[in-house]
């Protein structure tokens, strides 16, 4: 499981590099503009990525900021957010690069911020739902840049596989 999970941190990180490199052409207004997504624009949905992937690190690890909102705005800029969500990136493979097997199929205590419960279960399906979750999102961002003009991208992880994660496939 831990090489799956390697791929899913090496795709996530490549996969947002390319949809901010699109993203950080559009002109301010463009990126700001309400689409009816979930949480509206691209920098809305874009903040809460990095939200909910400081939220799921914090459980993960026990250190770093967790904001306390889900629609929490990191960043107002795009520059702050994109270096955000370059070192979340880099936090994230080194998290996984750290986990054992039996770390990946230990069980896991957390509470989720829309129900302050304790939720108790391998760690496996949290992780798989944190890289779902940025997949998720990013397909509404994507659909969102090109309701604005912006390019339509090759997102798709066996795209990322083929290319520059060939390393994952032996």
């Amino acid at each position: 499981m831990r090489d799956h999970y390697r791929l899913f941190a090496a795709y996530n990180a490549w996969a947002n590099r390319t949809l901010y490199d699109a993203v950080g052409k559009l002109d301010d207004e463009a990126y700001r503009r309400d689409l009816g997504a979930f949480f509206g624009s691209l920098h809305r949905t874009l903040n809460h990525l990095l939200t909910a992937d400081r939220i799921w690190l914090k459980r993960f690890t026990g250190t770093g900021e967790a904001p306390t909102s889900l629609d929490a705005i990191l960043f107002e800029d795009f520059a702050g957010l994109w270096a955000a969500r370059q070192a979340e990136d880099a936090r994230l493979i080194a998290f996984v690069d750290s986990l054992s097997e039996e770390k990946i199929a230990a069980d896991f205590t957390y509470s989720p911020i829309t129900s302050p419960t304790i939720i108790t279960h391998p760690l496996a399906p949290a992780l798989t739902h944190a890289f779902n979750h940025q997949t998720h999102h990013r397909g509404q961002c994507h659909a969102m840049l090109t309701m604005v003009g912006g390019p339509s991208l090759s997102l798709d992880l066996i795209y990322f596989a083929r290319t520059e994660g060939q390393q994952f496939l032996k």
